[in-house]
Formats: structure tokens, sequence, C-alpha cells
């Protein structure tokens, strides 16, 4: 039997309204959402992201993918998929620059925790654990972020937003009524 080719996937931008929602958990791995996990991982790479969840793609689904090192030169890509995610731990704290596939052009500098636990299942279907620290545990926050309708200018101080407010509101006004993106 022949694969299916993983297909690309529009991403929702800030204004469409599934980036705001909280995301359903997954109740079945079946070979619907196993496609979806190959087009959202496939998607990423496209899209030149490091990780992508599954709301920007307009799935309310408690999925994300991410493989934050695969752009390094001699890098292999290596996507780790996380299915109904849950932080157990954090520490540390280190500030850096952030952006969004789904806030093109967007950048600015946030808090996030230096070091994460994070428990998950794969796209096989089994638990798992990890411990991430640096770009890693800061994607893995990122992505997780977006299961739970939060975007990373919510973590930015008002002071850091007004630089970018001018720029959130243009990408806003890409949203159709139903706040589907009709521009990206």
């Amino acid at each position: 039997m022949r694969k299916n080719k993983a297909s690309i996937l529009p991403i929702r931008i800030i204004g469409d309204k599934i980036l705001r929602q909280k995301a359903r958990e997954v109740d079945e791995l079946n070979s619907e959402t196993r496609k979806f996990i190959e087009d959202l991982t496939a998607t990423m790479y496209e899209k030149d992201g490091v990780g992508l969840a599954a709301p920007q793609t307009g799935k309310s689904l408690r999925i994300f993918v991410v493989d934050p090192y695969w752009y390094k030169e001699g890098a292999k890509k290596s996507p780790f998929v996380f299915i109904n995610p849950r932080f157990k731990e954090f520490s540390g704290e280190v500030e850096a620059e952030e952006g969004c596939l789904s806030l093109p052009d967007v950048y600015a500098a946030v808090k996030r925790a230096e070091k994460v636990v994070i428990e998950a299942r794969n796209e096989k279907g089994e638990n798992f654990t990890l411990t991430a620290t640096g770009i890693f545990a800061r994607a893995l926050q990122h992505e997780y972020d977006h299961l739970d309708g939060i975007l990373f200018i919510d973590k930015v101080p008002k002071l850091g937003r007004v630089s970018i407010s001018r720029k959130i509101r243009e990408l806003k006004h890409t949203t159709n009524a139903e706040g589907e993106n009709i521009r990206y």
C-alpha cells in the first residue's frame, strides 16, 4: 500500500477565533489523526517553523509538533509529536525574542522557563516524559500556549506591546466575519 503525501495546511493568523480557544483533548489516535500529524509536521517545515500547534491550522486538538534544531547546518529533521501534553515542572527564567507563524513579521522579547519537564503521548500513542532546556524548552512552552488560546504577545509587557501593536491591528483586519484569515 502506498502512503499518501503530506498536505501543507493553511496557517491561521491572529484575529482568527480558533487561536483564542482552548483546544480539546485527543480521545482516539486513529488514521485520520495520524494523517493530520503528518500534515502538521510537513507544514511546520514548509513554513520554516520550529514548532506548530493544531489550532494554528484550524483544528481544535491538543496536538503540537516541535523540531527546534532542524534548521541548523548539518542537522536532520527529527520532529517530536506531543498529544495531550502536560507540563510537570518549570525552573529558571530566561528572556528571548519570539515570533510565531500566526503573527507574521511580529517579534518581541518574552520571559519563559529555562527548563521544563513535559509528559505527552507520541504519534504511536506511547506515553513519554521529556526534559528540555534552551530553545527546545521555549518552543514547547510557546506551542503549549496555543493549545490554551494564548499567543506569545499576551506575555509581552504592555510597554513592549507598543512597538508591535500597529502590526497586530493590521493582521487582525485580515480576517473575515467567521474569524478566518483571508490574506495569508
